[in-house]
């Protein structure tokens, strides 16, 4: 086998290789990134150091920078997907160092905040909520608009405060404003968990066989931010209302962790659906006393307008 020396040796008597490599140095030096490399750092670099590392000068040029040749993270022309490469002095050498290109660092950043946002049976459209796309059309639209920038603004591990209970009829968009409120939390680094409330009920009765019950409740009462959406249009039994939501509540007002909900009845609707349960049974007392936590921890607000299902 020829070594590589004799190889390159003989490559250099060739003409057409002379002259691919003349066209290769001639891009090389009229690139804009390059001179302005070789601008900042004068003082340093020599003719030598240009010709020792055109190897790596071309793997420069020959990629893509800032994103601007590739349409996506998936369609990435670099020789490593998502990185692209900068120019570094290396001793006497021009050398490459390669970080993540805006695409890729937009899709660590996105996945990283998906991570944030829990849920448990919400649609994917609530959990891509986003508060600038949440319609202004009413003056209550507005204020819940308001107060739930302020929770955002102000939100602080540990600090006392108080969530949002959204009341308003089908489809006027609370369970998509829970969601968006979780998306800009999660931007701060804000763990957030969404749960939709009649399935996840049914799930914990389904539970008691597996023996899963307390495992699935610690989840929920310890999330840092906890949204109870849609509840109220549960079946309610008193194991329920008494042993899953009334311990949850309980457990959220000692420990002042922030607590949202979504539901089609205002408070007093609320209190009168968590008063009979399935079999007939009016417990008034029980059901006054898981209204008095909401209360506590949540301020009631209406959102109402058009029905955006339809």
């Amino acid at each position: 086998m020829e070594k590589i020396n004799k190889t390159l040796k003989r490559l250099a008597g060739n003409s057409d290789f002379q002259k691919r490599f003349s066209m290769m140095k001639k891009e090389i030096m009229e690139n804009k990134d390059v001179q302005a490399f070789f601008h900042q750092h004068s003082d340093v670099i020599t003719r030598e150091m240009m010709d020792r590392s055109l190897n790596k000068l071309y793997e420069f040029i020959s990629q893509s920078k800032q994103c601007g040749d590739c349409p996506s993270l998936s369609q990435c022309q670099n020789m490593m997907q998502g990185y692209e490469p900068e120019l570094v002095i290396n001793g006497n050498s021009i050398d490459l160092q390669y970080h993540k290109c805006p695409q890729k660092i937009m899709h660590d950043e996105r996945k990283s905040t998906e991570k944030l946002i829990q849920s448990i049976y919400v649609p994917k459209d609530i959990l891509n909520a986003n508060l600038a796309e949440f319609e202004l059309d009413t003056d209550e639209r507005m204020n819940a608009f308001v107060l739930a920038e302020k929770f955002v603004a102000e939100y602080e591990r540990g600090k006392k405060m108080k969530g949002l209970f959204l009341s308003g009829s089908f489809g006027i968009g609370k369970s998509y404003l829970l969601g968006a409120i979780a998306n800009q939390l999660a931007e701060k680094g804000v763990s957030t968990l969404i749960v939709y409330v009649p399935e996840f009920f049914r799930e914990m009765k389904q539970s008691l066989g597996n023996q899963t019950v307390d495992q699935k409740l610690d989840a929920v009462k310890k999330a840092p931010v906890l949204m109870l959406d849609d509840i109220g249009a549960e079946t309610m039994s008193s194991w329920t209302r008494d042993e899953v939501l009334g311990t949850i509540l309980q457990f959220r007002m000692l420990e002042n962790l922030p607590t949202f909900f979504s539901s089609n009845f205002d408070l007093k609707g609320l209190e009168y659906h968590l008063t009979y349960t399935q079999r007939g049974e009016e417990e008034k007392l029980k059901a006054a006393r898981i209204i008095e936590r909401i209360k506590y921890l949540a301020a009631p607000v209406i959102v109402n307008g058009p029905n955006r299902r339809n």
